[in-house]
């Protein structure tokens, strides 16, 4: 009925908090991001009769909502007014080519490159085996492009039209989406990397005692990350006492 957890595969990063309604899975329409470390973590679905929902991780609140909102259970309650379309004569264009424009004269006459004015002639140029030499190109400075009308607001400009919207004749309330007659717990686990461990599992309906349960966890992840930074310390210092050791040993080679 639901599939909640982390989903760690590729380039996904998110916890997964999937309903089955009426036969079909729903994706929550959030992105929730999981996390990636080595150490234990705590995830916790709340869902409440009155139809909103809660996701903790490590007892801290990462998502809140309602299902009707970010689920797409019912469909939308508005849908557009599939018997009005956008009027011909509606006109959606901000600005317009200025009809009054006209191009300097005189404008096209202006090359693009023009012949450098400070090139020379090389000493050595033989006009019988060279031919009559001539000054390379630049850019001219004077050239501005091809010449383009400047654009003014438009006077009949009527904004962007906005599609008229009516009730949904499909949309059907339904305030019982939380409530599942059959209850159980499956795990699915596909992963590439070995060392995951999936327990302390709770269903139920006390969300004072999930917490505390979920308390207990994050006081052992936080005893994970006490060991391995002393584990990390340890290491660095082994390194670096390794490191003085062939220091010392190459200063006496050297005497």
């Amino acid at each position: 009925n639901i599939m909640f957890g982390p989903d760690i595969c590729g380039s996904t990063r998110r916890v997964h908090v999937i309903f089955n309604y009426k036969g079909e899975n729903y994706l929550i329409n959030h992105n929730i991001p999981c996390e990636t470390d080595i150490y234990s973590h705590v995830y916790t679905l709340i869902v409440h009769p009155d139809q909103t929902y809660e996701v903790l991780i490590d007892n801290v609140s990462k998502r809140t909502g309602s299902l009707t909102e970010d689920w797409d259970f019912l469909g939308p309650k508005e849908i557009k007014d599939p018997n009005q379309s956008k009027p011909e004569d509606w006109v959606d264009e901000k600005t317009i080519v200025d009809p009054e424009a006209v191009k300097p004269e005189g404008w096209d006459d202006i090359p693009q490159f023009v012949a450098d004015p400070e090139a020379e002639q090389p000493e050595d140029w033989d006009e019988e085996l060279d031919g009559d030499w001539e000054a390379p190109l630049m850019p001219n400075p004077e050239y501005q492009g091809e010449w383009v009308a400047p654009r003014i607001p438009n006077p009949d400009y009527k904004g962007p039209w906005e599609h008229p919207m009516i009730p949904n004749p499909d949309y059907v309330h339904d305030s019982e989406i939380y409530a599942y007659t059959t209850a159980g717990v499956g795990i699915e686990i596909w992963q590439v990397k070995s060392g995951s461990i999936f327990d302390n599992i709770y269903v139920g309906n006390d969300v004072a005692y999930a917490k505390s349960v979920a308390d207990k966890i994050v006081e052992l992840r936080d005893q994970e990350k006490a060991l391995q930074a002393a584990e990390d310390e340890a290491e660095r210092a082994e390194r670096e006492a390794e490191m003085a050791r062939l220091e010392a040993e190459l200063e006496e080679e050297e005497e």
